[in-house]
């Protein structure tokens, strides 16, 4: 049994998710790739594959990681099996294909990239690890619940978020109903954490400190995907991207304010937290007075899937150079906060 539990480093510059193996990185020399993780194939079999892939140069040109949590599409056969609809569930809880434009956007920036190939039916990297709806968990007479995170040890009932289906693994759809035939076991949901959460979350974590000391100062750009945004007023201007900050805290407002000029000089229609404005990663990484500064970017589905929403289209291309401008802009200011250089005009 090969077993990814702890992450591998390796120089081959590879990125291989399905049908975007490469995508353009392969081109680019001088990467390192990580491997972390694991997602266990079969519950009779040993076969395991990464939960997580890193790539990134060894000399980055800027001070910013991109990661994509919810575009994972590895899907074991004991899971669609338990799946009512797979289909339908893997199209409504995926960031259906976004790593295909976060791959460009890092060729095009130069910026590392973090691709979680786990699935969000399995387990929610955006999600505590203690964020759980007991109610779909079948467990002994008895169960200490604190096992299941020694850091974080969760109370004798789940949120309001876990109990309304979109815990660490979700439940149930809006509009949809039930996703899986029967209950998780403790353990397996126990295994899930211990395999993919932790180690991508301790990944991300490192990875974060690694460019901070670096540079002085890191961006996580958490890239993110949602459906078409309705319309509230007639003749409105319905936003396509959506820039999150935890309404300001995880991250200095030079940044978010950079980022809506950007993007509204690129004739783009933003919104500012409403009605994303970032989950639990910006809540664990972003730590902006230690150097570490965080962003969700969602992107309207339209703006690089065909018309069905399924498959990357034409427009993958033109939106991640548009968005490695974003990403420079981005590098370029965080840059200047390691530095301190933003903090000596400030004081001019």
């Amino acid at each position: 049994m090969r077993s990814y539990s702890q992450s591998e480093r390796s120089s081959e510059p590879t990125f291989s998710q399905g049908e975007i193996a490469a995508r353009g990185l392969g081109e680019r020399k001088g990467l390192v790739t990580t491997r972390g993780g694991s997602i266990s194939w079969s519950s009779d079999s040993d076969a395991q594959s990464p939960a997580f892939v890193h790539v990134a140069p060894r000399d980055m040109p800027l001070p910013v990681l991109i990661a994509v949590p919810h575009a994972g599409c590895n899907y074991p056969s004991q899971i669609t099996e338990q799946m009512r609809d797979p289909r339908s569930s893997q199209l409504r809880l995926e960031d259906r294909r976004v790593d295909a434009v976060g791959v460009e956007v890092a060729r095009a920036s130069g910026t590392g990239l973090l691709v979680a190939h786990a699935p969000r039916a399995m387990i929610d990297l955006n999600r505590a690890s203690d964020d759980i709806d007991w109610g779909m968990i079948s467990r002994p007479k008895g169960f200490d619940t604190s096992a299941f995170d020694e850091d974080r040890r969760p109370g004798p009932s789940s949120n309001t978020r876990a109990r309304s289906g979109l815990g660490i693994v979700p439940r149930r759809l809006p509009g949809f109903g039930e996703i899986w035939r029967s209950k998780l076991s403790h353990n397996e949901l126990a295994r899930r954490i211990e395999q993919i959460h932790r180690p991508y979350h301790e990944f991300l974590e490192k990875e974060l400190a690694r460019i901070r000391d670096a540079w002085g100062a890191a961006l996580l750009i958490d890239l993110h995907s949602m459906p078409p945004l309705r319309r509230r007023a007639p003749g409105e201007a319905v936003p396509r991207i959506v820039i999150g900050d935890r309404y300001g805290a995880s991250c200095d407002h030079i940044l978010a304010a950079h980022a809506f000029r950007y993007l509204d000089e690129a004739g783009q229609v933003a919104a500012h937290n409403r009605p994303y404005s970032g989950g639990y990663v910006l809540d664990r990484h972003a730590r902006p007075n230690q150097g570490i500064h965080a962003i969700q970017i969602e992107l309207c589905r339209t703006t690089y899937l065909d018309a069905s929403l399924c498959e990357p289209s034409s427009r993958v291309g033109p939106l991640a150079q548009m968005l490695a401008g974003l990403v420079r802009i981005l590098g370029a200011e965080t840059a200047g906060l390691g530095s301190g250089r933003h903090v000596a005009q400030a004081a001019e």
